[in-house]
């Protein structure tokens, strides 16, 4: 898991756009979950397994906004 959140991580920032695309922003709710479970943090499990079904339909929109303020997908850890 440590290594698919490297590598999302070392995407460059174009690939992280589109990969907030609604379609496919199941890729970065996967990638919340990795790390919340890497970090053990069950807040951050139980919230990243809401955004990968009933979350999906707005979540794109604030994981869109915080690459493009940020430069990373923002999350609770």
């Amino acid at each position: 898991m440590k290594g698919l959140i490297k590598t999302l991580d070392n995407l460059p920032l174009i690939v992280k756009l589109i990969l907030c695309i609604p379609l496919l922003d199941i890729v970065w709710s996967v990638y919340k979950l990795c790390r919340s479970i890497t970090k053990n943090n069950v807040l951050g499990i139980i919230l990243a397994v809401l955004t990968i079904v009933p979350g999906a339909a707005f979540i794109w929109l604030i994981d869109l906004l915080t690459l493009l303020l940020t430069g990373k997908v923002w999350w609770l850890d």
